[in-house]
């Protein structure tokens, strides 16, 4: 594990931020941390940062206990932008590289690079504040990665990016996991959980609701529904399955159904009634969306 986080408790004045929090975030694979506003998630993430330190519990990286020697190891990308807005990009980034102990030389031979990859070339001279919100984040991004840490924290990481860019982003995230980078996650974006995390963990109220690998977690939430395109009609009632809804498609000649298994009931019972009757053009089950997933647990945990 790149982080054990054990029993970590945090509180601020009158308020617990952090409850007891333990997670097991593995090395080499992207983490998503989730939850809603206030839950907790930043609170956590100021500690691994030793931004702050824990009241109670501890972290070990790396299978030592965290420690001030650990943060040339960390890369923090924050959801706000902490740049230098008068200072020219090329050298605000080798000083931020720097201070994370490279040399100058090799921080300009990194920076090179990852100016060439991200499509930047140009911007070495230029201010900060001249900037979009979008070229910003790239910038930032690279003072993130660039001395190569083990563990990557981006918050909201492709916050004011357009598509094509956040495209780029993403290919970028994911080929640094491929060469063994620990990446731990916050996004409010459950589509981008859907496409690049392996885990995750759901905080709410300063607690762990939810954790798991992703498509065991999506797994435990099925609803055992399936969604049915079909030509005919269904002439006889099906057995061991409920009819949920039934509508015409969008081409207003095939139907669609949706079927709910009782319990004890298979999909080949489901579609071997079904074959009976109609003609199948289509059969899936409904696996329920990280998002789904989310305004569930969050709503019966509040």
């Amino acid at each position: 594990m790149i982080l054990s986080i054990q029993d970590v408790v945090k509180r601020y004045s009158s308020h617990v931020a952090l409850d007891r929090v333990s997670l097991e975030i593995p090395k080499g694979k992207i983490f998503g941390l989730l939850g809603p506003n206030g839950a907790g998630k930043t609170s956590l993430i100021r500690i691994i940062t030793q931004i702050t330190a824990p009241d109670e519990g501890q972290i070990l990286f790396d299978g030592e206990k965290l420690s001030s020697k650990h943060v040339e190891q960390i890369g923090y990308l924050p959801e706000e932008r902490g740049l230098y807005k008068k200072m020219k990009v090329g050298e605000q980034l080798i000083y931020l590289a720097q201070l994370k102990g490279l040399s100058r030389q090799e921080s300009i031979t990194r920076l090179k690079d990852w100016f060439i990859r991200l499509d930047i070339k140009d911007w070495w001279d230029k201010q900060v504040d001249d900037l979009s919100k979008g070229m910003q984040q790239k910038t930032q991004f690279i003072s993130t990665v660039v001395h190569e840490p083990k563990l990557l924290i981006l918050d909201e990481p492709f916050s004011g990016f357009d598509p094509i860019n956040a495209n780029m982003l993403k290919d970028e995230i994911l080929a640094l996991k491929d060469r063994g980078t620990s990446i731990l996650f916050s996004t409010h974006r459950m589509e981008s959980v859907e496409e690049l995390c392996d885990s995750i963990a759901l905080i709410n109220h300063s607690k762990v609701v939810l954790t798991g690998e992703k498509n065991e977690v999506r797994n435990r939430f099925k609803a055992h529904q399936f969604e049915v395109l079909f030509d005919g009609n269904l002439t006889q009632e099906l057995q061991g399955v409920d009819l949920v809804s039934l509508e015409m498609s969008g081409d207003q000649v095939s139907k669609k159904g949706i079927f709910k298994l009782q319990e004890g009931a298979s999909p080949n019972h489901l579609l071997g009634q079904l074959i009976n009757q109609v003609q199948v053009q289509k059969f899936q089950e409904l696996i329920p969306s990280f998002n789904d997933i989310f305004i569930q647990v969050v709503n019966e945990t509040n």
